[in-house]
């Protein structure tokens, strides 16, 4: 049974549920008003019984007196329908002395012979009796003690006519409101039906949805609606899981092509050291110099190789989210120790530390991984090195930038006056793997891997890096930090005793082999 009501639709158990509350409404109507009806029509033959028991004692007296004889006698109680009545005059001992009517066999209520004394216990009261017949339907009955004491009469009406004038009100109640039930049952399938089209929408939206066509929504309805409450979560919920599955399917798609482009630059330095080794071990490498230039070969493409596993455990690490141990740091100071290694490393070149805007630099107080963000520096030089032609002048720049709300960012800027970066290119750098050389030489030697660790270390720094274009022409790597004074209050102090800074604050100092 349980299992048939859950496979009953919504619709046809409201309608169900409110054909059974009006066919209970009925009944207890039609059981109230007939109740009602019968103690009303009751009241009325007690009333009836009471405003006729004196014409009746005397009518009853008179043919007591054998005056019954002289129909002209009878006049006076033409106005009484004798046929309604039953009623007797009966002496001190309850013996009957008249009787209307004196029909045999007719039905009569059952009295008994009661005595002067029992009479007066319940004189005068309306009482309820059996009839002398099976089919009798009771008797309404009063006593009345006659005061020249006499004896008693007793008038009774039956109540055939109470009961069939209820069972008549009550059919034609039961008949009516069924009626009534089943036009409003029909009325409400069509209201509720008409009421549950939305829902319907709703339900053939979801299954195209279950389909697959995640793009389908909701018809928007009135929102102080239960419907249109309803269609507005449904459409955030799958607005919601729509970007979730896009947002899977481009995290699989980029996770494959990360899984191949990390196989392929494994492969590439897997591929060199076998052929060298596979070289050696046929006998090819028999003179010294070809066997010296294997082994470089071999060491560079290991170096290579290890440098790939560190970036991508770095990667890995970064993506853990582990906590940070944050120290105070200038970028001032890291800008610096960056400007002094790129000359020891690239003497041929150019490299200068400025400010911002112009004149000197300024302290960038932050907070974070020291050597997290030496790293960052570092890859940033090195990418500027490493993708921009020789003699190629190249600038850090330091120092703090305003933003909203009077608070400032810690700035540090790696300009390259190269042939720069084409937009495409711009779009795409701090992805994984990616290079502009979309070649497999790899001239560059690079593991395509700097920039994301950048992009990563600033990330968890709280920070962001921007790519932009060099004024003049080249590329310009902006880190942005949040600005964290240092302890003691000399975090605005200029930087011009700085190391690598000369007295003047002049930061060209050009180095190079000329």
């Amino acid at each position: 049974m349980t299992s048939f009501f859950r496979q009953v639709s919504l619709r046809s158990k409201l309608v169900a549920l409110m054909a059974l509350l009006m066919t209970l409404g009925v009944v207890a109507t039609v059981f109230t008003a007939s109740f009602s009806l019968r103690v009303t029509m009751v009241d009325q033959i007690d009333t009836d019984l009471a405003s006729n028991s004196t014409p009746m004692a005397n009518l009853l007296y008179q043919i007591w007196q054998d005056d019954a004889d002289n129909p002209g006698s009878y006049n006076m109680w033409a106005n009484l329908d004798l046929s309604r009545f039953h009623a007797t005059l009966r002496d001190e001992n309850g013996e009957i002395l008249s009787e209307l009517p004196a029909v045999e066999g007719a039905d009569e209520p059952v009295l008994g012979h009661p005595t002067v004394e029992e009479v007066q216990e319940i004189n005068n009261v309306a009482l309820t009796t059996e009839g002398t017949l099976p089919e009798s339907r009771g008797w309404r009955y009063r006593m009345i003690y006659m005061t020249n004491g006499s004896g008693y009469i007793t008038i009774a009406l039956p109540l055939s006519p109470v009961d069939d004038t209820v069972a008549d009100a009550a059919s034609s109640m039961i008949t009516s409101g069924l009626l009534a039930t089943i036009i409003m049952s029909l009325v409400a399938y069509g209201a509720t039906t008409r009421a549950f089209r939305p829902l319907v929408r709703v339900e053939r939206t979801a299954a195209a949805i279950a389909a697959g066509d995640l793009s389908r929504r909701v018809e928007e309805y009135p929102h102080d609606t239960e419907v249109g409450r309803l269609s507005r979560a449904l459409n955030t919920m799958l607005a919601h899981i729509e970007h979730a599955f896009r947002s899977q399917a481009a995290s699989e798609q980029k996770m494959r092509r990360f899984v191949q482009d990390a196989s392929h630059e494994l492969r590439t330095p897997l591929v060199t050291i076998q052929g060298y080794s596979e070289l050696y071990r046929h006998g090819g490498l028999a003179e010294k110099e070809h066997l010296d230039t294997a082994i470089g070969r071999i060491e560079g493409e290991a170096k290579r190789m290890g440098q790939l596993v560190e970036d991508l455990l770095t990667l890995a690490r970064l993506d853990e989210q582990r906590p940070l141990e944050r120290v105070h740091v200038d970028l001032l100071h890291l800008g610096s120790d960056a400007v002094e290694d790129a000359r020891v490393n690239a003497p041929d070149r150019t490299v200068r530390l400025v400010g911002l805007e112009c004149g000197s630099p300024t302290t960038a107080p932050t907070s974070g991984d020291e050597s997290r963000l030496r790293q960052v520096i570092a890859n940033l030089m090195t990418n500027a090195l490493r993708y921009t032609p020789e003699g190629t002048d190249i600038e850090v720049a330091v120092g703090t930038r305003p933003v909203i709300d009077g608070r400032a960012d810690s700035i540090l800027e790696v300009r390259d006056h190269g042939p720069g970066i084409s937009e495409e290119d711009a779009a795409r750098v701090f992805e994984r793997f990616y290079r502009a050389d979309s070649s497999r030489h790899r001239e560059t030697g690079g593991t395509g891997l700097g920039l994301a660790i950048v992009a990563a270390i600033a990330a968890q720094h709280d920070g962001s890096v921007v790519l932009t274009e060099t004024e003049g022409g080249g590329a310009t790597m902006s880190i942005r930090l949040p600005y964290e004074p240092l302890p003691g209050g000399d975090d605005g102090d200029e930087s011009g005793d700085d190391e690598g800074v000369d007295d003047a604050g002049d930061t060209s100092r050009p180095q190079g082999k000329n």
